[in-house]
């Protein structure tokens, strides 16, 4: 901003010529100050001020000797050019504006001349150039770093404070850290008695004055120094030029506290010696800053309120409100010099003149006060000058800055009104009301679409409206765009007012008020501004700037990501692998990708990462604890391995602790064989404790089920029964799998039976693989290995269903019976083992007398062991027991230790209330003090005194229910060695758990006491009993023990009560898990429906009122639905109870809307469940109930069966689902509803005859029928189950008459004989035919009873059918069938009727007498052979019965079969021609002579096509069979049979087959045996269980018998192309961890599985390092060029992570061409950058000593790439570098010659 001169250009030019000035003649805008003198004063007194008289004395002399020394005329200082001039506004100073000198031009007389020798006062806005040591300056603190401060200072400037600069206090302390850090460097501890955090000491936004120590900052390398504003807060400098003399009231003066009194603080002035002091009161601190919170060091700038009488005590105030409120006159009007106007005090200014540039004025009529054109506070409103002030008018003004330099000396001041009343500045958008600071109304960074210029200041900048109320944005002229703009207009050009722009926040200033933006596009399309705009975990592009170097090379690289911004990568994070030469990868100023790992803001740091496994990774960002959850998956980096795990780091903060354990799946013993530091690793989150920052994480697969078994875990208790599965059995001990959970438990042998170990391990006998074990007992558990211990000792189990079970130490009583185990025997005695890792020693002396003299005492390791407790020590929590009786035993109780201190019998040492002194003290009723010891799920175990034990039964805790606040958890809100306030209600009988009076009082007695607040304030204490439960009144209970069927409560400590399931809550679905639902101590509010005072106990209820009524009969209606609990499940209904008087049954019909779902078996006892009533017989006491969905939850749901009620509800034709209620001779009955039943007469069962019926039928059994009958008048209900009644696309069964020749059919060998076979017809009528042994082969005839068995499936064709005898004849041969043959053969057989069973048999009585006759004549005939059977065959040709058709022969399909995995079941057999011959015609077969028909066989039997066996492949099970017999080792035979039955649906077959040819196979032909396994593997993938069960059973079948590695392959294969990717990938990793270490092609295969299959980059990346640990070194430059080629070829896969791979290799192998050849074809064949690949072939030209072989193939190659690629620049230039390389080998030669 240009100057404002005092005169105009052509004054000056008058006065440069000598003219004279007449001071008669007016000036507009003259100084008001002149019109205030008098024009002649008195006594001729000068107008000038004797400070002005002193300028002008300096002045003149000045003038005189510049005179001499030159010669010329001294130039007048008011025209002297100032550097600084185009400084304003501005920290940026290389925008100078060039002043225009006007032309001469007669200007208007001026009013007032100045006066001769007087210096113009210049309005001048602070800037850099202006700013020199020494200056005072008033600023806000923008930042606060860890070692300085950031003060935000008018115009646009910054400065910082450095942490030594701010007091001589903090400097102390300072010394003192550095000092005790060194002290800790030579004793190598790393610990730190101090600290300093600058925040405790300033806050953002409080003002401060400053003085300028240095505006530049030094550079070590010499260049041009770099501007830095170093600044100083100390008072010492701050108050500069302030003496003790000086100060007075409105005075801003800063001080740091010096130290911290009582009531107030005492301040240090900066000024030498000690001789005055500050001080401030407690209450002039002000609202925002906490007396408490002030640390001595601190600094303030205070307003002097007054001083002492001495003088020695400046009465200062800190509270910025009170300072700045100038109403109450808090500013500087006298002053016995102007040293005591300094920065930040507020003064009356008188305005003197108004300009452009800025307000001219003075203060107390004798200093200068300038406020630029911003402080004038203009900028807001975008308004003159002249429109808010006025020439001559006093304003109030705060001083900000100091021009030490300056000449007539002037302050700078600032008229902006949140700087003069000391306060920030607040602001909002416009679109709020609401008043919020203004970086977080718009954040820095922040790009404003549609900023408006409201202001244009030519040659300085704009001001704009960035949306933020009263703050206006300013861009300066050098932001306004990328290139260079001369001037600015105000009316004209694309930045006029009114125009709106894009711009972007660059920062805040908070002493000028205003958003410091830029218009620059590049600024705008900048990513990052500041180090807040980067993110961790954020990927940036940056170039490199430099490379850190230290004795072992490059020890890390910077990379510039944006202009100020920069990143450091470390050594570790330069790559995924180790690189040997850096250069090569890396350049500096190379543009280059990476991950941001981790930033510091106070210390302006920021780290990276080049690892592609991070920068590539699609996996969640680690940057807090809070976010993390176990199971979470993510990559870290390995940043430091010991023997027991590794510490893995994440971004941010966040690290994970890596246990050797967690590593792998295999036994690991060095873990820095396996890792190595700045490995990438890929974890799951095993536990975070978000509190603590910690976090365990493993390598090991993640599992879908790891969470839940962990939090079933959790939910297991100590004591609990547990089912299990026996998954293994070991010599000692069973491993089992709990139900519901797939946990591992242990049940030693000795665990089975409290007998002797024979009797263990008969049991352990019995017990098979696959059983279910109930009833077992859990004894401990391990949640890190989640492992837990069960038992099924009968000792045991008795005493968890009495709740004599130890659990804890808090269950040891002295004298109490206990059960246990025996853990370890010692010469001293017997350790016994309990559940929960509770143990206790039994003495040697206190074994039997017997025991002794045995070896180990008689005693083995888990024997079963009662015992009681001899003595208890609570202090070492130890006990003994004996198996002695307690009678002949003198007890000493071992907590004797801690007995009373006075021998005295009674006398109690250290009572908790410090007032009983004898235990007799502690009567019924007493008040007294208890402390906990331990806290119980149902009590809490306390001390009266030292050796004096109680308890408080948590029934005797609160008195209501509304004062527990986790119902589930009452006793959780107490703690241990609490001490409460109790009363004594009796004794406590550890034994059998009962309340005794008081004077059952034993030697060691446990106190009952109560802690109910009603009980502490009762006058008299009533006990309560069973006989004083009034029935129907409301307790509190705690659940005390959990049953089956009901849980036990306590409504006090001798008052016990049983609430059944059904009674605990209206929500049924809370009661499924009782245990889960209502845990061990937890409340509730039942009320007492029942009251045994005979038996000491109480039935309640826990449901609501309305709910509490008891059912009866009468009360019942249909369609209520209640809650019952199941008491019985059978086969056909499931029994309900509802109360203890009502109970019905759930049948079949009623179990399910959907009869195919109706399971009994799937409910199980005691389980509850909600049922509707759906029949009501109160005369019998029978319900009828149904858990119908549609019955029980909503009638919407959909209905498949719907419910018959009578046979009113049925009509002639309803097809319905009905279940087989009973089989009878006549027919069947079928339930179709509660009281409805169908019957089914036997002709109605089937469209075919069955001659055993009732083998089809059994109870239960689901059916489908029509209803053909109903008569509601008998109740009479008749159904018919016919296919053809109930089917409307249903295909009749074949007859006789459907018979022709010709025909395929398929069928069942019915009878065998030594003549042929009885086949019957499939899907018939029962027609039967006989086939002649002579018609089953093509070759000689075979033996039938070796081929067939009854039963056997075959394939035939219709020869002859005799219609006048019913006889029909087959063949089997092969030749008989084409292709086309197959249509008829997928009938499934059918039933018959009476009458044609009795004609089949008619039919086979006739064929088998006439057989002998038919033998007799087939005898004798003999096979034909050679040319005969050819000739025969072209005589049937010419006869027209041939499969040739006009010259042309029909070409069959292949045999069609399965292919999964890569195999063809079908055995790959050939097709061929259809060449069989067609059968006689039927005028022939009925030629009556015998001689005749015999010579017509005779020609049948000729044609013999055995022989084309091979060529049209085996067309029946029979053709499989023969072929069989002579290859039982072919494989591919044995697949295609298994393909033919699996075709017929005939599954099971096919599984038979394959078991046969496994067993047939010869062990020698491992690779036909390995064919019929992986046929099997598809056969159960495709058929098998859906539990995946017989899958496993063959696969470990499988790999038993061939090799593991290929089974796990062959399998995979099968997974992946079934679609079965989750079990593929179990599979994966299972396999790599087992044979990981020896095969390459498996981790190839894994890799291309994860990238292409399941698209995910991140866990194939992670495989190739484990990929190098596991395998041997020779394999790795295969695999890691096939993990490269992979990065190529797959569509997710990552070509720079392939150059990486590549370049590393080359970098260890760069003599292998091929590895640069398979590098230029993976580039070429992704079509990557052609720049690129001509610079591989370059490199490899460039290697030299290469072969000339070698060179000629890497030539030739280049130049066809050129010319199907490239240019033809680009093959000139190959031939010409060619040519050059064979001069050059030439020359080589040539020296070597």
């Amino acid at each position: 901003m240009a100057s404002t001169k005092r005169k105009s250009a052509p004054s000056a030019e008058k006065d440069r010529t000598g003219k004279k000035q007449k001071f008669s003649e007016p000036t507009k805008n003259a100084p008001v100050l002149r019109k205030e003198e008098p024009a002649f004063p008195r006594g001729g007194a000068s107008v000038l001020t004797p400070l002005e008289q002193k300028q002008i004395q300096i002045q003149a002399k000045n003038d005189v000797l510049f005179e001499q020394s030159t010669g010329k005329k001294a130039p007048h200082n008011e025209y002297e050019n100032d550097e600084n001039d185009s400084d304003l506004l501005n920290q940026h100073d290389d925008a100078p504006v060039k002043a225009k000198r006007k032309p001469r031009t007669k200007s208007k007389p001026s009013h007032a001349a100045p006066i001769p020798g007087e210096k113009s006062v210049r309005i001048e806005g602070l800037s850099y150039k202006r700013l020199v040591p020494g200056s005072l300056v008033l600023g806000q603190v923008s930042q606060i770093n860890q070692y300085d401060l950031a003060l935000s200072l008018p115009n646009n400037l910054t400065g910082y404070v450095p942490i030594t600069s701010i007091s001589d206090q903090l400097s102390k302390d300072v010394e003192k850290l550095a000092e005790q850090e060194e002290e800790d460097a030579q004793t190598d501890v790393d610990s730190r008695t101090m600290d300093v955090d600058l925040n405790s000491y300033f806050s953002v936004g409080q003002y401060l004055r400053a003085s300028v120590v240095t505006t530049e900052k030094d550079t070590a390398t010499g260049t041009k120094a770099k501007r830095h504003i170093e600044l100083s807060i100390n008072p010492r400098q701050a108050n500069l030029g302030l003496q003790t003399s000086n100060i007075v009231a409105d005075t801003m003066i800063q001080a740091s506290v010096r130290s911290v009194e009582d009531h107030g603080l005492i301040m240090e002035l900066g000024f030498d010696g000690d001789a005055v002091r500050g001080f401030v009161s407690s209450r002039e601190l002000g609202a925002n800053v906490e007396f408490s919170k002030v640390r001595e060091g601190a600094v303030y700038l205070c307003l002097v309120t007054g001083l002492s009488s001495n003088g020695n005590v400046v009465k200062l105030s800190a509270d910025t409100l009170k300072a700045g409120n100038l109403k109450k006159g808090h500013f500087l009007i006298n002053a016995p010099n102007i040293d005591c106007f300094l920065p930040g005090t507020a003064v009356e200014c008188l305005v003197s003149e108004i300009t452009s540039s800025g307000i001219l004025g003075k203060a107390m009529g004798i200093l200068d006060l300038t406020a630029d054109l911003i402080h004038s506070g203009t900028t807001a409103v975008g308004k003159g000058l002249e429109s808010n002030y006025a020439a001559g008018e006093k304003v109030k003004a705060r001083i900000i800055c100091s021009f030490p330099d300056a000449e007539p000396r002037k302050l700078g001041i600032s008229l902006l009104e949140h700087v003069v009343s000391f306060h920030s500045r607040p602001s909002s958008p416009k679109s709020e009301s609401k008043n919020i600071a203004p970086t977080a109304a718009l954040q820095l960074s922040t790009i404003v679409p549609e900023a408006k210029v409201v202001k244009v200041e030519p040659g300085l900048g704009l001001f704009l409206d960035v949306g933020v109320k009263d703050i206006r944005g300013y861009a300066h002229i050098s932001r306004i765009a990328d290139g260079k703009i001369e001037t600015l207009t105000q009316d004209t050009g694309p930045y006029k007012v009114g125009s709106t722009h894009k711009a972007r926040v660059i920062g805040y200033n908070y002493m000028d008020g205003l958003y410091i933006v830029s218009m620059e596009p590049k600024i705008i399309a900048q990513p990052f501004l500041s180090l807040d705009d980067v993110h961790v975990g954020q990927i940036v592009r940056g170039t490199i700037q430099k490379f850190l170097m230290n004795e072992n090379g490059i020890s890390g690289i910077i990379i510039t990501i944006a202009e100020g911004i920069t990143g450091l990568v470390p050594e570790t994070h330069f790559s995924d692998i180790h690189l040997q030469h850096l250069e090569r990868k890396f350049k500096e100023g190379a543009f280059i990708t990476a991950r941001v790992l981790s930033k510091i803001p106070a210390k302006k740091q920021l780290r990276l990462t080049l690892k592609k496994a991070l920068v590539n990774s699609d996996d969640p960002i680690w940057n807090s604890y809070d976010t993390l959850h176990p199971a979470d998956e993510a990559p870290g980096t390995i940043i430091n391995i010991t023997p027991s795990g590794a510490v893995v780091q994440f971004y941010g903060p966040v690290r994970g602790f890596l246990p050797v354990s967690q590593m792998s799946e295999s036994y690991i013993e060095d873990p820095k064989k396996h890792f190595r530091v700045g490995q990438v690793v890929k974890v799951r989150i095993v536990s975070v404790d978000t509190a603590e920052k910690r976090m365990i994480v493993s390598c090991k697969t993640s599992s879908v089920s790891d969470t839940a078994q962990q939090e079933h875990l959790q939910t297991l208790t100590i004591g609990s029964f547990v089912t299990g599965t026996v998954s293994e059995k070991t010599n000692e001990e069973i491993i089992l799998e709990l139900e519901g959970s797939g946990l591992k438990a242990i049940l030693p042998f000795e665990h089975l039976s409290d007998g002797s170990a024979q009797k263990s391990s008969a049991a352990a006998k019995r017990i098979r693989v696959g059983q279910d074990m109930k009833e077992l007992i859990l004894l401990n558990k391990s949640e890190g290995k989640r492992l837990v211990q069960i038992s099924s000792k009968p000792s045991l189990l008795n005493a968890a269903r009495e709740g004599k079970l130890v659990k804890s130490f808090e269950d040891i009583h002295q004298g109490a019976g206990v059960d246990g185990y025996v853990n370890n025997v010692t010469p001293i005695g017997i350790f016994v083992h309990f559940a929960g890792g509770t143990s206790g020693l039994l003495l040697k002396t206190q074994l039997p007398d017997s025991a002794s003299s045995l070896p180990d005492f008689g005693m083995r390791r888990n024997q079963s062991i009662s015992a009681r407790v001899l003595s208890v020590d609570h202090a070492q929590q130890r006990f003994l027991l004996t198996m002695k009786p307690m009678d002949s035993i003198k007890v000493a109780d071992a907590g004797d230790k801690v007995a009373p201190s006075n021998p005295a019998e009674g006398l109690l040492a250290d009572p908790v209330d410090e007032v009983s002194t004898n235990i007799d003290d502690f009567s019924v009723g007493k008040l007294t003090k208890a402390r906990i010891n331990s806290i119980k799920e149902t009590q809490l175990n306390v001390q009266l005194a030292n050796g004096v034990q109680g308890r408080i039964d948590v029934s005797e805790v609160f008195d209501d229910l509304a004062d527990i606040k986790d119902r589930k958890n009452p006793l959780k809100s107490f703690r241990p060695k609490q001490v409460l306030v109790v009363r004594v209600l009796g004794i406590h009988d550890s034994r059998n758990h009962r309340f005794l009076p008081i004077s059952h009082r034993g030697k060691a007695p446990v106190f009952e006491l109560t802690a109910k607040p009603m009980d502490l304030k009762a006058a008299d204490l009533e006990i309560p009993t069973v006989e004083k439960v009034q029935l129907g009144s409301v307790h509190v209970a705690f659940v005390n023990n959990i049953t089956a069927d009901s849980i036990w409560v306590n409504l006090s400590p001798n008052v016990r009560g049983r609430i059944k399931a059904l009674d605990l809550s209206d929500d049924i679905s809370v009661l499924k898990d009782l245990t889960k639902n209502f845990p061990i101590g937890s409340a509730l509010k039942a009320k007492v429906i029942n009251v045994d005072v005979a038996n000491n106990r109480l039935d309640l209820s826990a449901r609501s009122a309305s709910s509490q009524k008891p059912l009866t009969f009468s009360e019942l209606s249909t369609g209520v639905v209640l809650p019952g609990r199941v008491t019985k499940v059978s086969e056909r209904q499931v029994m309900v109870q509802l109360n203890e008087t009502l109970s019905g049954s759930v049948n079949l019909v009623d179990l399910a809307d959907d009869y195919s779902e109706a399971d009994p078996t799937a409910y199980e006892k005691n389980q509850i469940i909600r049922v509707c009533v759906t029949h009501v017989d109160a005369p019998n006491k029978r319900l009828s109930l149904s858990t119908r969905p549609s019955k029980v939850l909503s009638s919407s749901l959909p209905v498949k069966d719907r419910e018959i009620t009578s046979p009113s509800d049925l009509a002639v034709n309803d097809v319905l689902q009905g279940f087989v209620k009973n089989v009878a001779d006549s027919g069947i009955f079928i339930t179709l509803g509660s009281n409805v039943t169908a019957f089914v007469r036997v002709s109605d069962l089937s469209d075919l005859y069955v001659k055993d019926w009732k083998s089809q039928f059994e109870i239960d059994q689901l059916v489908k029928g029509k209803v053909i009958e109903v008569d509601t008048a008998l109740n009479h209900v008749q159904m018919s189950l016919k296919k053809s009644h109930i089917d409307s696309n249903y295909k009749p069964p074949l007859t006789f008459n459907d018979m022709t020749v010709g025909q395929v059919v398929a069928g069942k060998i019915r009878k065998v004989e030594d003549f042929g076979v009885f086949i019957v017809v499939d899907n018939s009528a029962n027609v039967s035919g006989l086939c002649h042994r002579t018609q089953m082969a093509d070759g000689k005839a075979p033996d039938p009873p070796k081929l067939y068995d009854e039963g056997d499936i075959v394939k035939a064709k219709v020869l002859k059918v005799d219609r006048e005898k019913k006889r029909i004849s087959f063949g089997l041969k092969a030749s008989f069938f084409t292709s086309g043959d197959d249509s008829d053969t997928d009938e499934k057989p059918r039933g018959r009727s009476t009458s044609e069973d009795r004609e089949v048999r008619e039919i086979e009585e006739t064929l088998a007498a006439d057989a002998k006759e038919q033998a007799s004549d087939w005898e004798g005939i003999d096979e034909p052979q050679g040319d005969e059977s050819d000739t025969h065959m072209d005589d049937a040709d010419d006869d027209g019965g041939g499969a040739d058709i006009n010259g042309e022969s029909t070409e069959t399909l292949p045999q069609p079969g399965l292919s999964a995995g890569g195999f063809d079941w079908a055995g790959g057999l050939p097709s061929t021609k259809d060449q069989s011959p067609q059968p006689e015609s039927d005028t022939q077969a009925t030629a009556p002579k015998k001689q005749k028909v015999r010579k017509e066989r005779e020609s049948d039997i000729q044609i013999d096509r055995t022989g084309d066996l091979d060529a049209h492949g085996p067309q029946s099970a029979a053709d499989y069979e023969r072929l069989l017999l002579g290859q039982p080792n072919a494989s591919v035979l044995w697949l295609g049979y298994m393909a033919f039955q699996l075709e017929r649906s005939e599954i099971d077959r096919a599984r038979d087959l394959a078991e046969r040819a496994l067993a047939t196979i010869h062990i020698r032909e491992q690779e036909e045996k390995r064919n019929v396994w992986v046929a099997l593997l598809n056969l159960e993938n495709a058929y098998g269980d859906d539990d995946e069960a017989s899958v496993d059973a063959v696969f470990k079948r499988a790999c038993q018998h061939c090799d593991s590695l290929d089974m796990h392959e062959r399998l995979i294969s099968i997974y992946i192309q079934s679609g079965r990717n989750e079990k593929a990938d179990a599979l994966f990793t299972a396999a790599l961890s087992k044979h990981g270490s020896a095969s390459p092609s498996l981790w190839i295969n894994a890799a291309t599985f994860h990238l292409t299959t399941l698209s995910n980059p991140s866990r194939a990346h992670a495989l190739l390092p484990r990929a190098l640990q596991s395998l041997p070194p020779h394999t790795h430059l295969d695999l890691t060029r096939s993990f490269a080629l992979l990065e190529y070829s797959s569509s997710h896969g990552d070509p720079e992570r392939g150059r990486t791979l590549f370049e590393n290799l080359l970098a260890t192998f760069p003599r292998k061409l091929d590895l640069w050849t398979v590098y230029v074809d993976a580039e070429v064949k992704k079509e990557g950058d052609k720049e690129r690949i001509r610079e591989l072939f370059l490199r490899v030209s460039r290697l030299g000593k290469w072969k000339t072989k070698q060179m000629r193939f890497w030539f030739k190659k280049w130049l066809a790439w050129e010319e199907g690629h490239g240019d033809p620049g680009g093959k000139e230039r190959v031939e010409r570098l060619a040519a050059e390389w064979v001069r050059r080998k030439a020359e080589e030669q040539g020296k070597m010659e």
